[in-house]
């Protein structure tokens, strides 16, 4: 195929609509431009049956508190920020990753520790599972995905940032609402459900990444 971005190609079109009651009243984090795209780097995380289950339950009970919650249908782990690349950066982004990430190796996590979070701007509040076992190998990809991002004068990940899975969310900050008994609560059902273990270890497979409708990814050796 032709390289992307040549002189007096058009940038494929992006969809420039931005009416949050189509996603739950979610706001951007920055304005749409054309030919800007969102990009995010993360481990994708493909959940069994019985997590399911679990997730039921904590959303069950956090909604007791927080009504709005709605649980997530994909998971993933975080290793950027929300970033926006210009289109005709995505390819040399791209191959930079695959270069960097290429000597990893699969490792497994531990995700048990129910957390609260909200976004920047306190728009969004998350409940997640915080990483337990597993750190020290995320925050060496972290590492060479920040050098990838330094590259572009992107900003880099969060200063000890907190690895989580996100389970639920809702629009606003509702931490004071979730945190302490309702958090102990949550704690509580992960530690008391049956296989949560097994269930709750987590092996990466593979690294994607998103930029705006296309999608990467770059497997662990």
């Amino acid at each position: 195929p032709l390289p992307a971005g040549l002189p007096g190609e058009p940038e494929p079109e992006e969809a420039v609509t931005d009416d949050s009651s189509r996603h739950g009243g979610r706001l951007r984090g920055f304005p749409h431009e054309r030919g800007n795209w969102a990009t995010h780097v993360y481990l994708p995380c493909r959940v069994q049956e019985e997590f399911l289950e679990l997730l039921e339950l904590l959303v069950s009970r956090a909604r007791t508190y927080v009504a709005s919650l709605a649980a997530m249908e994909e998971f993933h782990l975080s290793l950027s920020q929300c970033v926006v690349l210009r289109y005709h950066w995505i390819d040399p982004f791209v191959r930079s990753l695959k270069q960097r990430l290429a000597p990893f190796h699969r490792f497994f996590c531990v995700a048990d520790q129910v957390k609260v979070y909200t976004n920047q701007n306190k728009t969004r509040t998350f409940i997640g599972l915080e990483v337990s076992a597993g750190h020290f190998q995320l925050l060496e990809l972290v590492s060479e995905v920040d050098r990838v991002l330094e590259e572009f004068d992107l900003p880099t990940f969060y200063k000890d940032p907190s690895f989580h899975i996100s389970l639920a969310w809702c629009v606003g900050d509702m931490s004071d609402r979730l945190e302490g008994q309702c958090l102990r609560e949550l704690q509580d059902i992960v530690d008391g459900f049956e296989d949560s273990a097994f269930l709750l270890r987590v092996q990466w497979e593979q690294i994607h990444c998103k930029s705006g409708n296309k999608y990467f990814s770059f497997p662990l050796r």
